[in-house]
């Protein structure tokens, strides 16, 4: 009698164990106006609110900042973080090294990415030389690489894939903006996010080489939150508020796209125009969106080249949490 109920008890406390929500919840997020509805979140406190309304009792968010997807995937793997926002590349990476154990909650939204280019010669990739030198978050890693990538074994064939890797460069947007427009740095080129690339196109001598659309003909989601199966499965209620935040703050940010740059602007100390950033969120660069589309165009060539073994569909690389719900 007293051996079963010492297992009962047992049984009991590793299920508590198990499914005990965190207290301190980790947030990783990179540089970028793709950042808002982080901003929002924080200013309204939107998840603390609903883990208090769910009987969490006082949950504390951590953002952390970090540049590119290799170090957000080296934070998630080692428990620094627990929700990781990075873009589709590092994501689909990290999801085949881990053998799904690493999956996404849901997309964030979609970016218009553009390579700039102070070098007059480059009209397009085909000008591209060893006098280049490419600024990206992630060399080889980052979601600009892989459509760098794409872009060259469409133009010199598969084989030829990674043909501008040795040009690469990794650096974050910020410092890729400082090295580009001062001129004095070897740095010639920068495959970044917004709002850097607009701000780099006001400079007369910079001009857009490719973007996205040029490489794929499709609308995919270009970046995502993802977290582990472990941590998935011991805060179910705090995946699904974290989705609810999220949510709501991307509609607040589409509804209010202007408050939503002085907030930007205020958060961030950014030194960009009021109306340079509206116009970025006006002209549809960046959307806002937690259902996934199109993210096999990126998973597909990354098999096809050797990168990843294995080849997902879109429903295995994502928990089924965002398929349960109506979020756009």
């Amino acid at each position: 009698m007293k051996k079963r109920l010492i297992t009962a008890f047992l049984a009991l406390f590793v299920s508590s164990s198990l499914y005990a929500e965190v207290s301190v919840f980790k947030i990783s997020r990179q540089y970028g106006l793709d950042t808002l509805p982080f901003i929002v979140i924080n200013e309204r406190k939107l998840i603390e609110k609903y883990a208090k309304e769910a009987g969490l009792g006082d949950v504390k968010v951590e953002y952390i900042t970090l540049a590119g997807g290799a170090a957000t995937n080296e934070a998630l793997l080692s428990g620094s973080i627990h929700i990781n926002y990075n873009g589709a590349a590092p994501f689909i990476r990290l999801w085949d090294k881990s053998k799904g154990r690493v999956k996404a909650i849901s997309a964030a939204g979609k970016l218009s990415f553009e390579l700039v280019s102070s070098n007059p010669k480059v009209k397009s990739i085909k000008d591209l030389s060893d006098a280049d030198r490419i600024a990206l978050p992630a060399a080889k890693v980052s979601i600009q690489s892989l459509i760098l990538q794409i872009a060259a074994a469409k133009e010199f064939g598969i084989k030829n894939y990674d043909k501008f890797d040795h040009l690469s460069v990794t650096l974050s947007n910020p410092d890729a903006l400082v090295a580009l427009t001062s001129g004095k740095s070897e740095i010639n080129a920068h495959f970044g996010s917004e709002p850097y690339t607009s701000v780099e196109l006001q400079n007369p001598n910079i001009h857009k080489v490719l973007s996205l659309s040029d490489v794929i003909n499709s609308d995919p989601s270009t970046s995502f939150f993802s977290t582990t199966q472990e941590f998935y499965k011991e805060n179910p209620k705090l995946i699904r508020i974290f989705l609810k935040a999220i949510n709501e703050a991307i509609t607040w940010v589409n509804d209010n796209q202007k408050e939503a740059v002085d907030l930007y602007i205020k958060a961030e100390k950014s030194k960009e125009s009021p109306e340079l950033l509206l116009s970025i969120l006006q002209s549809g660069k960046i959307r806002f969106g937690l259902k996934p589309t199109g993210i096999t165009a990126f998973s597909d060539f990354l098999h096809e080249v050797g990168v990843i073994k294995s080849k997902p569909t879109q429903k295995d690389l994502f928990f089924d949490a965002i398929f349960e719900t109506d979020y756009k």
